[in-house]
């Protein structure tokens, strides 16, 4: 089992006036590229990035090895107790252990994220890893990206951003990532993918993906990724001074 290493330091060049810590909230659809940008924001501010859909991801994962319906409440949460999820961070990027296990690869399988929108509805999931992730932000400057942060987990969060694109957007970006990795995938059946995880995501009793009345909204449609980057951190700048 690989040894975790020491999570990285978050930036010490704060005023001594800034004693709380800052949290940075990214919410939006899946395909929106939040955790893509949210890395790189990170890295650039030197704040702890946190991927919840990671998590999530995890959490699908372990009910599809264990051959339980991940769309089964009660079958998915007698699995908790059996799952042990850590976060490490190795040359900038963070990895997820499941059970001293590094899944960082193996979440982003299509079907594990389908596994993620079905286990996220469940409230016992939620609950599981809401603590978890409030319990990081309270000592740590965060960027945090998922579908209910600036909602649910860090409501009080300094910056909230919702981060969207059209579905077709997502789903030709989506498309040519996997294009990228050796993995062709034809763009419509990626498409009706997309719009399934959005339709979960949107229409789950707890806590729907929606966006928190004091977010900005962010839609990266016709925008590449530098300009995507250029806008968060522009907002960022804005809202916090950061």
């Amino acid at each position: 089992m690989p040894q975790n290493p020491a999570p990285p330091k978050v930036n010490q060049e704060r005023s001594e006036e800034q004693t709380m810590s800052i949290a940075i909230a990214i919410d939006g659809p899946s395909g929106a590229g939040k955790s893509t940008l949210a890395k790189r924001l990170a890295g650039e501010m030197g704040y702890l990035y946190v991927d919840t859909g990671a998590m999530f991801r995890a959490v699908g994962l372990y009910a599809l090895r264990a051959g339980k319906d991940p769309a089964d409440a009660a079958a998915v949460e007698a699995l908790l107790p059996a799952v042990a999820l850590t976060l490490a961070h190795v040359d900038g990027a963070q990895h997820i252990y499941l059970n001293g296990e590094d899944v960082s690869e193996a979440i982003r399988q299509e079907q594990v994220g389908m596994a993620a929108s079905a286990v996220a509805v469940h409230p016992a999931v939620r609950s599981f890893l809401l603590e978890q992730q409030r319990a990081i932000a309270s000592t740590n400057n965060v960027l945090m990206d998922g579908r209910d942060i600036g909602t649910v987990v860090l409501p009080n969060a300094q910056v909230k951003i919702f981060l969207t694109a059209s579905p077709e957007a997502r789903a030709a970006r989506r498309a040519a990532e996997l294009a990228a990795k050796g993995q062709p995938a034809d763009y419509e059946t990626v498409l009706a993918d997309i719009r399934r995880r959005d339709d979960q995501d949107t229409h789950r009793a707890a806590a729907p993906l929606r966006q928190a009345e004091d977010a900005v909204l962010a839609d990266t449609s016709e925008l590449d990724f530098e300009q995507s980057f250029q806008l968060l951190r522009s907002i960022i700048r804005e809202k916090a001074g950061v």
